[in-house]
């Protein structure tokens, strides 16, 4: 188990995910029912690259959202920046990886100049970190004005008739999958755990705000558990 406010949070998770790395394309379709391909699809649409436009996704991992950005337009520069070495390194040996420019870099510090990109996505990154806000100011930061910031992650569960499935399904069928799959039940143990404690889509979007986007919105997805929330980097 990770706890948050070990003094080696950040080196504790990073190391989590290498160990996760070949086998986290399988875990996600299966813990998201292969609902996962859709919400790529969605942050995708939602980034609004133009023709040849340049897209960083922080965190990218494996290059889930990379890859089904090069494959709804061929003409842009994707980049990506990750601190795990073993998710890049799957996903550099993925088909279609080798068109992606892959960085390792701290996303509190991304080693990029300011104004940089037309969008800046990420995929389940600010569940995993200390300070939410300072990782949405630092993408601001790299956004071009009027581009777009989106992000995906998971949000704790309203109370509702469907709450006790869906806490089976995180405390019982994610972990025991990825004992099986993964063969790393503490990972899957954690990554439940971590939804329960993050922030609702409602604290989110004030935190994007609080960070210099504006137009934040939400929406909701698979019974409230997910969230994709985009803003814009307000025009100069």
């Amino acid at each position: 188990m990770v706890h948050r406010d070990s003094p080696d949070h950040a080196r504790c998770v990073q190391a989590m995910f290498d160990r996760i790395a070949r086998r986290y394309v399988l875990m996600n379709s299966l813990m998201t029912l292969g609902r996962d391909r859709a919400w790529r699809r969605m942050v995708v649409e939602k980034a609004a690259l133009p023709p040849g436009g340049s897209l960083l996704d922080v965190a990218i991992g494996t290059g889930d959202i990379a890859l089904e950005a090069l494959r709804h337009d061929e003409s842009i520069q994707a980049i990506g920046a990750d601190f795990s070495q073993g998710m890049m390194r799957t996903g550099r040996a993925r088909p279609g990886g080798d068109r992606i420019y892959w960085v390792g870099a701290d996303a509190y510090h991304l080693p990029f100049p300011d104004a940089s990109f037309d969008a800046v996505v990420s995929g389940f990154l600010v569940r995993n970190v200390d300070d939410v806000a300072a990782v949405f100011r630092e993408q601001v930061r790299v956004v071009r004005p009027g581009g777009r910031v989106v992000c995906l992650d998971a949000a704790p569960p309203k109370r509702s008739l469907l709450y006790p499935f869906i806490m089976f399904h995180f405390r019982v069928i994610i972990p025991l999958l990825g004992r099986l799959i993964a063969g790393d039940a503490s990972a899957y143990t954690y990554l439940p755990d971590s939804i329960q404690s993050f922030k609702t889509p409602e604290q989110l979007a004030a935190i994007m705000r609080e960070a210099g986007l504006v137009d934040v919105d939400y929406r909701r997805l698979m019974f409230g558990t997910m969230a994709l929330h985009v803003g814009t980097r307000p025009e100069e």
